[in-house]
């Protein structure tokens, strides 16, 4: 087989996979799909789950094995090339996907075989034909020809327009860089973060240090620099990415932006829907709009005179009117002078591969599973690496690769992504397989990467959404995993695992010093342990400000206007939010969670899972945190059902009842009333 992407009898050849095998693949296996469904729908057999339904989710989960290192490697590698081949086969695969979920015939197909399932049909087959036929709905089979063509072109041109805006954020992101030359500017930088902006000013032949916008630089400055102008250039950086405020304005979201929730409205108003926020509701937990602002709102009102409380502390310790660029500056020094303790001291304890194998250890006493590198599976760089999943008797049932440092052109952030699904159908076995990215420093010059402890937080909950992935037992690749879970559902397991983040007995497994290799002491917990709650109140009111301009720009949204952006942002911040940013602050538009990714209209999802998340962990609490009852309830109600069943009901049947907020507020140091 000369093109290696069409080969999927094995995981992805990367060491062949070049970017012009991308449109031959595509074509040919969208071509191939549309002769087999045309066999399909014109044979006169019975429509049922073995004729019908399993062939069409094989053929999607075909498609899905092509196209996920398509995806995965224009994200982490930085290459135009790659870039363009992903740019030009997204048109033809959001047309391919709005063309198969307009398809009357297959609508009608399904709708048949979901009368004539019997009484007892297992669930995951009911559910996969339940979902299958409300995503018909949604993508506007019941629409008109004209209108379905409508349809069919916003879905593309909004796929397109998304992928720009997050390749703008990238391009402005690369972009920005700061030379220093004087070294007293960088007082109060880790070593780390020191070191590695000399190695950057080396390799550009400057003299000095070379100041970069990735995550880990920009979050080392606005923690640890002391000198105050640094950290504001930073933001600034930061904060302007992608807008016209900007230094490269050539690639300004704000057109963006406004397409975005043009055709968004306009999709969701065909199909029947008032706003898109309706329209995203149809795949969540929550009822309607007006439940989620309601809910937003309420843990805010919890949360306000707490969050008062800690800004005017941080206030009077710093002794000045802060700005935006001061807050993690002096929290980091608050909790030091308050509890003894730094980010910076943490660090040293926790070496990436320490905290790697702790929590492979972790999840090996939980769940009964092993993890175990394969060093022979090919990867994309050297910093990847592939790891075997097994169960307890040794046979392996999954696998993951790693991508875990950061580097020039690879997208900002922590992540995980399919790379093959879990499918077993008609005699069919296929194991799931993910990736598992994200941006930590890269290691030093002895091999070393030292994370921050909420770097450790970021792993965990990374790997919460992986093992969510891994130890599904459904077949049916629509729902098996992460795939047709309610959205604000969905970080339910990755919330949860951070939780292990903060626990001694774990995290004396995921550490050791990075030069006399003992674990993290006792005394040295206790103090991070005490400075959990410091900021966590100004740290909920912001997740909450971001979850209420989401949902309300996109439940506000009026056609017949322009966008009301920058105005909405100002006032959900005059109603919640305590930190006054300048006004060249264009946070909307590096705003990629909603704008590029899925959580548009469903940001809140973070909040309700953090609420599912610290209610389900308080069962851990209970019963004790290794309790392997309890982990073997939670592994069978949630981690393995997917989208296959109510997850309200499946919550229940784990925790006994349904959730409250009280474990959430008394996480985060607030008292519930």
């Amino acid at each position: 087989m000369k093109n290696p992407l069409l080969d999927t009898s094995s995981l992805p050849r990367f060491a062949e996979i070049e970017p012009e095998h991308v449109m031959p693949a595509i074509e040919k296996v969208i071509a191939d799909h549309r002769a087999r469904l045309d066999e399909l729908l014109d044979t006169e057999v019975q429509p049922d789950i073995d004729s019908l339904i399993s062939p069409v989710e094989q053929m999607e989960h075909t498609l899905g094995r092509i196209w996920s290192p398509v995806r995965h490697l224009q994200s982490v590698l930085g290459s135009t090339d790659w870039r363009e081949a992903y740019n030009q086969a997204l048109p033809m695969l959001t047309e391919h996907g709005t063309e198969i979920s307009q398809n009357e015939r297959l609508q009608r197909a399904y709708a048949e075989v979901g009368r004539t399932l019997p009484d007892d049909a297992a669930r995951a087959s009911r559910s996969a034909v339940e979902h299958a036929l409300r995503d018909f709905h949604l993508a506007g089979v019941d629409l008109e020809s004209d209108t379905k063509e409508r349809f069919k072109a916003i879905m593309q041109e909004l796929a397109a327009t998304q992928a720009n805006f997050e390749h703008n954020v990238l391009d402005a992101s690369d972009a920005w860089k700061l030379h220093i030359t004087d070294i007293d500017e960088l007082a109060g930088l880790p070593q780390q973060a020191i070191d590695r902006a000399a190695e950057d000013a080396a390799l550009k032949g400057l003299d000095g240090w070379l100041l970069s916008l990735d995550y880990p630089t920009y979050d080392a400055v606005t923690k640890h620099a002391d000198n105050r102008g640094l950290r504001e250039a930073l933001y600034r950086g930061w904060v302007t990415r992608g807008s016209d405020q900007g230094e490269n304005p050539e690639w300004d979201n704000s057109a963006n932006i406004r397409k975005i929730l043009a055709l968004r409205h306009e999709a969701a108003n065909l199909v029947g829907f008032p706003t898109y926020a309706h329209y995203s509701l149809a795949t969540k937990m929550a009822d309607s709009p007006e439940q989620v602002i309601g809910f937003l709102r309420e843990l805010a009102a919890h949360s306000r005179s707490a969050a008062e409380r800690e800004f005017a502390a941080l206030s009077a310790f710093s002794g000045i009117e802060l700005e935006p660029w001061d807050v993690t500056y002096w929290l980091e020094k608050y909790k030091q002078s308050k509890f003894s303790i730094s980010n910076e001291e943490l660090r040293q304890y926790f070496p990436a591969d320490t905290v790697i194998n702790g929590l492979f250890t972790l999840a090996a006493r939980l769940y009964d599973v092993e993890f175990s590198p394969d060093d022979g599976v090919e990867t994309w760089h050297q910093d990847a690496r592939y790891f075997s999943v097994r169960d307890s008797g040794g046979a392996v049932f999954g696998g993951f690769y790693t991508d875990l440092f950061a580097r020039n052109g690879k997208r900002t952030g922590a992540w995980i992504d399919e790379c093959v699904g879990r499918q077993q159908l008609n005699g069919r076995l296929d194991l799931p397989v993910g990736f598992l990215v994200c941006n930590f420093p890269p290691p030093n010059e002895e091999g070393r990467s030292l994370l921050t402890h909420d770097d450790v937080v970021t792993l965990f909950h990374e790997f919460g959404h992986m093992l969510h992935h891994l130890l599904t037992r459904i077949g049916f690749p629509s729902i098996s995993g992460i795939n047709g879970v309610p959205w604000d559902a969905v970080e339910l397991p990755s919330q949860f695992m951070e939780n292990f983040a903060w626990s001694y007995r774990v995290l004396t497994h995921c550490s050791s010093h990075a030069e006399s290799g003992e674990p993290l002491p006792r005394e040295l917990f206790d103090k991070l342990d005490a400075s959990r709650h410091a900021g966590a109140a100004l740290a909920m009111i912001r997740q909450l400000e971001l979850g209420l301009f989401d949902f309300r720009l996109h439940a506000e949204y009026d056609g017949n206007e322009t966008p009301r952006v920058l105005e909405t942002l100002a006032e959900v911040r005059d109603e919640v939010a305590l930190i006054r940013h300048p006004d060249y602050n264009r946070f909307p538009h590096t705003f990629s969670h909603i704008f590029a990714g899925g959580y548009a209209a469903g940001y809140y999802s973070y909040k309700w899972a953090e609420v599912l998340a610290a209610d389900a962990f308080a069962a851990f609490s209970e019963a004790g945190i290794f309790d392997q009852a309890t982990a073997q309830r939670f592994r069978h109600e949630i981690l393995e059902i997917g989208g296959s069943r109510d997850f309200m009901q499946a919550y229940i049947a784990f925790r006994g009842r349904a959730p409250t907020i009280d474990a959430l507020l008394l996480q985060n140091g607030i008292e519930p009333s």
